[in-house]
């Protein structure tokens, strides 16, 4: 079960690339590199292919070139906040490969109506684009909700968390608090 979601995964990662050639480019420079993809309990070891592209590898023996951690809440990251995702992930190993991934990862697209566009043709790939975009729009909007909801009860009503303008008061009034004991034991010190 879980090597078919991690070849389809592969798939959809290289349909991507291969729909843009400056990806499929810049990776080709690349060509043999191996990767550790980190997520909460899992691991891929993938390798980039002499047409790169991303394959999967049980070579778990040698060094991968470059590891990415990805924390285990990647996927509500990815469907929040693409910007949060990446600051998110860590990478390490070869520099020159792991930047080369970074700007892959940032600035790859999914043309999910282009896709659509071949299949059931042109509009009803439009229209099914612009349904998506709705749902995504509300989905995010929902879960945005929920969270500021769960932050103003826990805030507001139990009272479990100090809210930011009880936090500033606390912190100046520990700052004035410390200018005091400075000019106190000036005082102090002339006498």
């Amino acid at each position: 079960m879980i090597d078919s979601v991690k070849k389809l995964g592969i798939r959809g990662l290289n349909h991507l690339v291969r729909s843009e050639s400056w990806a499929q480019q810049r990776l080709l420079r690349h060509a043999g590199a191996q990767l550790r993809v980190e997520v909460g309990p899992f691991t891929i070891r993938l390798a980039i292919d002499s047409h790169g592209l991303f394959q999967l590898t049980s070579d778990s023996a040698s060094q991968p070139d470059v590891t990415l951690t990805c924390p285990p809440e990647v996927l509500p990251l990815a469907l929040m906040d693409n910007s949060k995702l990446f600051a998110a992930v860590k990478l390490g190993g070869s520099v020159d490969v792991a930047e080369s991934l970074g700007f892959v990862f940032r600035n790859l697209r999914w043309d999910a109506e282009g896709d659509l566009a071949g299949v059931i043709g042109d509009i009803p790939a439009h229209r099914l684009a612009i349904i998506g975009q709705a749902l995504a729009r509300s989905l995010r909007s929902g879960v945005h909700n929920v969270v500021e909801n769960a932050r103003e009860y826990a805030v507001d009503e139990a009272a479990m968390l100090i809210g930011p303008g009880e936090f500033t008061s606390f912190a100046e009034s520990v700052n004035r608090l410390r200018d005091d004991v400075a000019r106190l034991e000036k005082r102090l010190a002339r006498l």
